[in-house]
Parts: C-alpha cells; structure tokens; sequence
C-alpha cells in the first residue's frame, strides 16, 4: 500500500505581467477554474510553474495567495521548491509551512550530481526538518541525477515522511522498475507514461492537459485504476497526438512552461499570459495563434467532452 492516496495531480502556472511581476487576479482565477474542473491536487513552482526561477518575494506572495484559494475541505495542495542548495530548500519550504502547507515537491540540487552518500544527506535533512509534512520527489534530468527502484529502496526506510514521486520519463522500463522496487511511494506517471506504471499495481496521474480536457483526463485515470489496457492505450495515443501535433508550430527547444502556459489559455483562460520570466523564452501570440488553430482543426472534440 503506497503512503500517499492516488489521485490526479496537476500544476498551477504563474501569470507575470510585462514588469514580471504577479497578476494576481489571474492566479486566482487558475487555481478557481483548476478546482472547479475537479482537480482537488494541485501544485505550484514545478518546472512548469517556474518554481526554478522565483525570487524569494514571489515565492512568498504566491505561497500566500495558493493558501488562501485552497484552504478548503477535500483539497489537497502542494508546494514544489526547485534550489540549488539544502538550506535554500529549507528556507522555502518553511516559508510554506508556515503558511499551513504540509505536502511538498521536492527535486535533487542540481549544480553537481549528488552521489548516494549525497542523495541521502539531503533527503534526511530536507525531509527530517519537517517531520509531520509529506514529501514528492520531483525525478528528472536537469537535477543531473535520476533515482531508480533501487534508490528509493534505500530511502525508503531511512526516510518515512518520503511518500511519492514525479517521473514523466523513461516509459515502460522506468515505470516497470519504480513499480516494482519501491511499491510503497506512490508514483506520478505522466501521460505518456501512466499506462505502463497501471500495468504493475498502483500508480497515479501527472496531467498536462487536466484543465484543458477534464472529462478525458479523468476517464484516463479510470482506466488506469481498472487495468483497461485497451482504453488507456487509446488514451495514451490521443494525448501524444496532441503534444506532437498541436505545438509542431513551436520551433527550437523551450522549458515546459512555455507549453503549460499555452495548455491554461487553450482551456479558456485567456488572461493567462504566456510570458515566462527571464531570461527563459516563452510562446508568442503568433505562436500561440498557429496551435490554437490547429487544436480546433484537429482536437475540437476535447471541448465538448
């Protein structure tokens, strides 16, 4: 049995105005219209949510107002903090609990890649410092350090307050090896790769598209829970089109919020600016015009699902 519930998670993105500073109106707005579509676990500062590039006044402003939209009964919200060091992680997640946060998304120091002796350090010293809070670790790349079943393994009883993970890469072999060695966190697949983490027991859903397309996401997720390989592979297909065909306009490489951004106005949000702060590019309204093009060419359907 995992130590956290399964659930659908999705991300909150922030919206800047052209002095890069919050609108806040409009992050109020998104995390309304993310619980009014019936995603009840959400977060902030992903990559997504630029949780790598806030300074510490927006960190605290924007923890602040997330408290105040969802401190509400049957939510579940989570801080993510992406930093360079132990003791700037810890500095914002006190921020965070202070401000009543008790779930948190953490990701590996990424200036060097940690070694095991490292990798234990600071899960012990991050995790240890909150004792009554629960803790997601964010897996992937740019942290120059991915953890395997095997790694987990080994925190798992060192660390009881560890209880989920982020991985939305590696597919079936990263999902087949997480499932099977460290069954007791539970594991957030994204869409590409969910349908494989179902194929092993109990895993849950990291959505990109939940506000965009509610109805399908959450008949995904179904699918997932009951095993029904047909459907989630259908699934699978239908969300990997969408990626591959609705941002092809998109030239060069650009961070996810760049997408995410593109992902809350697509879903009728359309004070969502697409700006992202500096120096990271984000789409331009032409940009962004081209793939709202395609999506109703191609995917009008989502809408009326």
């Amino acid at each position: 049995m995992p130590r956290y519930p399964q659930a659908v998670l999705v991300s909150c993105e922030i919206p800047w105005d052209d002095r890069e500073q919050l609108l806040e109106e409009a992050f109020r707005s998104e995390v309304r219209h993310t619980l009014a579509a019936g995603f009840n676990h959400l977060y902030i500062f992903g990559t997504a949510g630029e949780g790598y590039a806030v300074d510490l006044a927006r960190f605290r402003q924007i923890v602040s107002i997330f408290a105040e939209e969802t401190r509400a009964p049957g939510v579940w919200p989570m801080v993510g903090v992406i930093a360079l060091s132990t003791a700037t992680v810890v500095e914002r997640l006190t921020i965070a609990y202070e401000a009543g946060f008790r779930v948190f998304q953490i990701s590996l120091p990424s200036w060097g890649a940690l070694n095991d002796t490292e990798v234990l350090t600071f899960f012990r010293d991050v995790c240890g410092t909150f004792p009554d809070a629960q803790f997601l670790h964010y897996n992937l790349p740019r942290a120059k350090r991915i953890l395997g079943g095997a790694d987990y393994r080994r925190l798992i009883d060192a660390v009881p307050n560890l209880v989920a993970t982020k991985n939305t890469g590696g597919g079936l072999a990263r999902a087949a090896d997480l499932m099977a060695n460290a069954a007791e966190l539970q594991h957030f697949f994204g869409e590409e790769n969910f349908p494989h983490g179902c194929m092993f027991g109990e895993c849950s859903l990291l959505s990109s598209v939940g506000v965009l397309a509610p109805q399908l996401v959450n008949d995904f997720f179904a699918a997932g829970r009951t095993r029904d390989l047909a459907r989630l592979f259908t699934y699978q297909h239908e969300f990997m089109r969408f990626f591959g065909e609705v941002f092809a306009p998109i030239s060069g490489e650009r961070i996810d919020g760049t997408y995410d951004k593109a992902i809350v106005r697509l879903s009728g949000m359309e004070a969502m600016p697409l700006r992202l702060l500096s120096p990271y590019q984000g789409m331009s309204d032409a940009e962004f015009d081209a793939c709202r093009r395609i999506f109703y060419e191609r995917f009008a359907d989502w809408i009326s699902s």
